[in-house]
This record gives C-alpha cells, sequence and structure tokens, in this order.
C-alpha cells in the first residue's frame, strides 16, 4: 500500500510543478492523433469518478472484514493491473483503445473547466482511499472492473489497477512535455 501512496504523492507533485503552470494554450496542445494535457486529466478524472465512490461504498460495507497480512492477486486481477503498469524503462509498454465513456474527445460530458483542480483533490480522496484500504480485507472486497460490470476485481487489484493507471498517465503527460514541438507558453 505504501508504494501505492508513494505514486499518487508522486502525481499529486507533478501536478502542482509541471502541469499547473501551463498555459491554456499548453493544456490543449496535441500532436495530431494525440490526446492534450488537459484531456490526459480529463480522462483520469473520469476513471476516478468512476472508481472512488464505488471503492469508499464497498469498504464501508466491509468495514468488520479483517485485514489480510499479505495481499495475494487473483490471476485476472494480476493481468489487468500489470497490463497497466509501465515497462522496465519508465516507458508505455502498450496502447489501449480507450472506451467512449472514458474518451474526453469522444464524450464532451467529460470535459470541465476546472478539471486540474478536480484532479488534485481526486488524488486526495484517493490517498484516503489507500489508508481506509489498510483496514479492511483486500481479497474479500470485489470492485466492479469498468471494462466490464460482470468482471469483479480484488480490492487490492482494483487499487493497483487505479494507481499504475495513473502513473501510465502521468507517463503520458511527460512525455507531451517533452515534445519538441511543445509550445513553450
Amino acid at each position: 500500500m505504501e508504494d501505492l501512496e508513494q505514486l499518487t504523492n508522486q502525481l499529486l507533485s507533478f501536478l502542482a510543478v509541471r502541469i499547473s503552470p501551463l498555459s491554456a494554450n499548453q493544456l490543449k496542445w496535441s500532436q495530431a492523433g494525440t490526446w492534450s494535457c488537459s484531456e490526459v486529466i480529463q480522462h483520469m478524472n473520469a476513471y476516478a469518478s468512476h472508481y472512488h465512490p464505488t471503492l469508499l461504498k464497498k469498504m464501508k460495507s466491509e468495514e468488520n472484514e479483517q485485514p489480510v497480512p499479505v495481499f495475494v492477486s487473483s490471476p485476472l486481477g494480476a493481468s489487468a493491473w500489470k497490463s497497466m503498469r509501465l515497462g522496465n524503462a519508465g516507458n508505455i509498454r502498450r496502447k489501449f483503445k480507450t472506451p467512449k465513456l472514458f474518451n474526453p474527445a469522444k464524450n464532451k460530458l467529460l470535459v470541465r473547466t476546472n478539471f486540474l483542480e478536480e484532479c488534485e483533490q481526486h488524488q486526495k480522496v484517493l490517498l484516503t482511499i489507500l489508508d481506509q484500504a489498510k483496514k479492511v480485507n483486500l481479497r474479500k472486497v470485489k470492485i466492479s472492473w469498468s471494462l466490464s460490470r460482470l468482471i469483479r476485481l480484488r480490492l487490492g487489484d482494483a487499487l493497483m489497477f487505479i494507481v499504475y493507471h495513473n502513473r501510465r498517465h502521468q507517463q503520458q503527460l511527460m512525455n507531451i512535455l517533452s515534445d519538441p514541438t511543445f509550445p513553450h507558453s
């Protein structure tokens, strides 16, 4: 859990130091066929809006479940979060097609003006969720996966999926910022 908290804190710091100072022009800039910084962040917000309320509700309903000292992923859960993890070189190994529900380029309901503040708030809520998760059984609590309501992940797997998903998009933001054609203002 500490690793997940550390990655979430790193994302919060990255947002404050590298993304907050960007101009509106920089936030909207993108190469043809790729997302802008604002679209990446709005995508992350969509996932957080989907998962966070569910996580909080499920953990509250399972408060009496004793935590286990060692979490063991299910084969499906491990496959899900491993697919989100960055490669050894810190690169995005595999690209995925984003469902329309979570794609700000196709779902205009996701587009908000205060997206950066919303993302920072979501990450703070995620830190609270990670802290509360230490008090429940990460194997017994099940969360519906965003890609299919029929598939349920163990709470521990869902938390890893969410944090690694965020880390993956942090790397995507870093790639945008390091593009030689990224505007200076």
